[in-house]
């Protein structure tokens, strides 16, 4: 062993003093997240300073609660800036948080399947009827309507701890809303046929101030002023929408742009209004381009343009969705992007849980 081989640690000894395990290490370095000190050019043998055995002890803590590589490698990269590191951590038990949810749900999905008269139960609600009103005309534009995707031609209806949340997506845009509700039950969902909404959204024309609703056994039944609708709930699984509200709430957006729904619209209709079109499923459709001027107000630019805009921002969107999302939207908006491959969302000004998610386009 030479002089400075002396001075360094052994790979077993770091394993020892870390908690972590010989080929735990060896992945570490091949990932480029914890690499030797020296490796020795003919056996290959890693060798490790004495000051790595505090970070490798981070990414044994870390690993150990499932914090993915990619976190870990920021840990280290910002472990001398505690606030950074509490803010990963934060994240991360959030998701850890959001994983146990989503597996409760799911394995009282999997209890009814196995014994549906066993594990039956009932929640009852209560409901602001304008508010449910609202919400259901935030979500109904994005309803799917492809008969190869039966999972998508309906409504969620999601009853939480915070009241009740209703989802619809097309693949191509997700809307989402929630309602302010007296919840008496656990927690459930029920799949609404578009059908069902569209009566259900009759139903709430009225001036009565509640709805009362119970949930049990794939079924809804609202009661709106002595009159009642019964629902059958769809027998299929919605697709997994948190994923998406995830990466939606995580990191600021790059741009948060205040806007007034009507002067879009108009500008999104007025003649001459520059599109392009593109073919998805063997429909055409017309995608416009936003992007920002120099005092960084949204405005729409040339999408057959090579060149950006003033900051380089050029979003492609489906022209009818984006209208679609206004329309449910109101008049009062914020526009949320990132990126000509990022999601933009369209949210309400006044109700940060009433808005659209729209997949871009690529121009």
């Amino acid at each position: 062993m030479t002089a400075v081989e002396s001075e360094l640690r052994s790979i077993g000894e770091l394993a020892r003093a870390s908690g972590l395990t010989v080929s735990e290490l060896r992945f570490y370095d091949r990932s480029g997240v914890l690499t030797p000190a020296r490796v020795d050019p003919v056996t290959g043998y890693r060798w490790y300073t004495g000051d790595q055995v505090d970070p490798a002890r981070l990414v044994a803590g870390l690993r150990r609660v499932g914090m993915p590589l990619a976190g870990i490698a920021e840990a280290l990269r910002h472990r001398h800036r505690p606030a950074e590191v509490h803010r990963l951590l934060d994240t991360h038990l959030r998701r850890l948080e959001d994983g146990l949810a989503d597996a409760r749900r799911e394995l009282s999905r999997i209890r009814r399947l196995i014994d549906p008269e066993e594990t039956t139960m009932t929640t009852r609600l209560a409901l602001s009827r304008t508010d449910l009103a609202a919400a259901v005309a935030a979500v109904r534009f994005a309803v799917g309507a492809d008969p190869a995707l039966p999972a998508l031609s309906g409504v969620l209806l999601s009853v939480e701890p915070d009241g009740v949340h209703l989802f619809a997506t097309d693949r191509h845009r997700l809307a989402v809303a929630r309602v302010d509700a007296t919840v008496d039950g656990p927690p459930v969902g029920a799949l609404l046929p578009v059908a069902a909404v569209d009566e259900l959204r009759a139903l709430l024309d009225t001036d009565v101030p509640t709805v009362d609703a119970v949930v049990a056994a794939g079924r809804v039944t609202f009661s709106v002023a002595g009159r009642t609708l019964a629902v059958t709930a769809l027998p299929y699984d919605f697709p997994d929408y948190r994923r998406l509200l995830r990466a939606q709430v995580g990191d600021a957006p790059a741009y948060r742009i205040p806007v007034d729904g009507a002067a879009l619209r108009a500008a999104l209709t007025a003649d001459g209004v520059r599109v392009c079109h593109r073919t998805h499923g063997g429909v055409a459709h017309e995608v416009v381009a936003l992007g920002l001027d120099g005092r960084g107000e949204l405005r729409l630019v040339d999408p057959a343009a090579v060149d950006g805009t003033d900051d380089g921002l050029r979003v492609g969107v489906n022209r009818e969705y984006l209208l679609d999302a206004l329309d449910a939207g109101g008049s009062q908006l914020v526009l949320e992007l990132d990126g000509p491959i990022t999601p933009l969302a369209v949210r309400r000004a006044d109700d940060a849980h009433a808005f659209s998610i729209l997949m871009p386009v690529r121009l």
